[in-house]
């Protein structure tokens, strides 16, 4: 099979919405996966006793902290794939991808190491003791020695995300969760002729699980055919391009530490407030995850689709791709949030019935519900940003939503007093009690999508961060002396080499019967070994 054959979407021409729903249902239905392989280990473990199920939940804020971290990396892996496909370099798009293994290995290999090495420390910053230090370091032990396969598996992820492949990680998915489900219980439990391990074998059954997950993929890269490809060639450091993931991925990883400590800071404001504020607001939480679930896929799904674009030099079509998402997602938003205030007892009842909880569940979803809308329009906007490489935008939005427009107005809006950090100052707030905890979370999400709607219409993003400035596109660090092009991908021979000087001709960016250059596989020239290079 050729390379032309790749499966993956092109969203470069064509109607956006049907080519923006393609991608993104994979990801909503990965996204209820994840949620699946978190819940798996604790159901089971559940039946062990009260200090296992502590032990693995208190694992959830460090292992987000690790999930950061790859989430950064991977945020620059979609952004470079996708420019380099839609600027028709499928070659360059492959040489990312070799890159992001390199770097996922080493930084997940140097996290687990000292992970391993300070895990008691670890454990012990953060609360455990006894029993439950001793469940949570059977556990940690071995989730540590399965950090590289999380690793691996995100980067697999991203590098056909960025592609136009969203499909096949998403059966990958199914396979690792349901596999992790079905060990759960003989591992943890000793079903059959397995030892009862309880918590390690919480661990064992993840690790099997996401062990298999990471050999598939990386098989399926090797193979070929489903959006991108690894050479073991292409397994060789290049400075010019591992520089450009860590410039483009740190922010995002920053990202996620800034989302996961300003959830810890929003959790603590609500205990002062007592055991119904505290169930409604994690029941809030719950079902708001599920429009996150949504909006974030959508987002992942527009940053694939604005990189194309602007490799394909269309960044008029890279906006559109966004607002069209960012329309879909409020609209859908905005439904689900009338059903949440219509029916709000029926909602909060079904995870908990006490009057109290289902009063308080009732405020939080009068107040909050009608703005997901706007905290979902962020979240697309904020991917088409990373999708242009602008991940440090998208690293502002998310500090400024969180540390600037939720946090201070929580705590003037909940409390009598509010002192100032670093003073002996203290002045006096509206003290409101939980409901301005909730209003926060309201302002905040209003006041965010407006400025990243207002930050996105600029139009700063609109370069990417693929460099032409030798006139090869897409080859990042071919100014580099320190750089060869491998003889197969010479300027002469690629052929994205001269798309950049080539006119479009008399047809538009969204023409669906614009053909773009090397898109026939019978068109081809004998003079392009690249696809025979390509055959599986």
């Amino acid at each position: 099979m050729a390379d032309v054959d790749r499966k993956r979407v092109d969203i470069t021409t064509g109607a956006i919405s049907p080519k923006l729903l393609y991608l993104a249902w994979p990801l909503v239905f990965g996204n209820l996966l994840q949620t699946v392989y978190n819940l798996a280990d604790l159901f089971w473990v559940g039946r062990v006793s009260s200090e296992a199920v502590a032990a693995v939940s208190l694992m959830f804020p460090l292992s987000w902290m690790f999930v950061s971290t790859a989430m950064g990396i991977t945020a620059a892996t979609i952004a470079l794939v996708s420019q380099y496909v839609g600027a028709d370099d499928d070659r360059q798009a492959d040489r990312v991808v070799a890159q992001t293994i390199l770097l996922t290995v080493a930084v997940s290999a140097a996290l687990a190491t000292v992970g391993w090495l300070f895990r008691g420390h670890l454990l012990s910053a953060i609360g455990a003791e006894g029993q439950v230090f001793t469940e949570s370091l059977a556990y940690i032990e071995v989730i540590f020695a399965a950090l590289p396969f999380t690793f691996l598996f995100f980067a697999f992820r991203a590098s056909l995300q960025g592609a136009g492949d969203t499909k096949t990680a998403m059966w990958l998915m199914v396979a690792s969760a349901g596999l992790n489900v079905v060990l759960d219980p003989f591992l943890i439990l000793g079903w059959g002729v397995f030892p009862a391990m309880g918590t390690r074998g919480a661990g064992i059954a993840t690790f099997i699980a996401r062990g298999f997950a990471t050999a598939a993929g990386i098989y399926i890269l090797l193979r070929g055919g489903f959006g991108v490809r690894l050479r073991v060639r292409d397994l060789w450091p290049d400075p010019g391009l591992l520089r450009k993931l860590i410039d483009v991925g740190y922010p995002a990883t920053l990202d996620g530490w800034a989302r996961s400590f300003a959830a810890v800071a929003m959790a603590a404001f609500v205990t002062p407030f007592g055991t119904a504020a505290i169930a409604a607001y994690g029941i809030g939480i719950r079902i708001m995850s599920i429009s996150w679930s949504v909006a974030g896929a959508v987002g992942q799904a527009t940053a694939t689709g604005v990189g194309q674009n602007l490799g394909a030099k269309t960044p008029e079509r890279a906006a559109r791709v966004t607002w069209v998402g960012t329309g879909a997602t409020m609209g859908f938003l905005f439904s689900a949030a009338a059903v949440c205030v219509l029916f709000p007892e029926v909602i909060i009842g079904v995870f908990d019935s006490s009057p109290d909880v289902v009063a308080e569940g009732k405020r939080f979803l009068y107040i909050i519900s009608p703005f997901w809308a706007f905290f979902g329009g962020t979240m697309v906007i904020q991917g088409g940003f990373r999708g242009a490489g602008q991940t440090k935008v998208a690293l502002a939005l998310s500090v400024l939503a969180r540390w600037v427009f939720r946090i201070p107005v929580a705590v003037a809006l909940a409390f009598s007093t509010v002192a100032i950090p670093g003073t002996d100052i203290a002045v006096e707030g509206f003290s409101i009690g939980v409901e301005g905890i909730w209003f926060a979370f309201s302002i905040g999400a209003f006041l965010t999508f407006l400025l990243a709607a207002f930050w996105f219409r600029l139009g700063r993003w609109t370069e990417g961060v693929i460099d032409e400035s030798t006139g090869t596109p897409g080859v990042v660090g071919a100014d580099d002396p320190e750089y060869q092009l491998p003889q197969e991908a010479t300027p002469a021979e690629s052929d994205g080499g001269d798309r950049a000087s080539q006119p479009l001709g008399d047809t538009e960016p969204g023409d669906p019967d614009e053909q773009r250059p090397g898109e026939l596989a019978d068109e081809q020239g004998p003079g392009e070994p690249e696809f025979e290079d390509r055959r599986l």
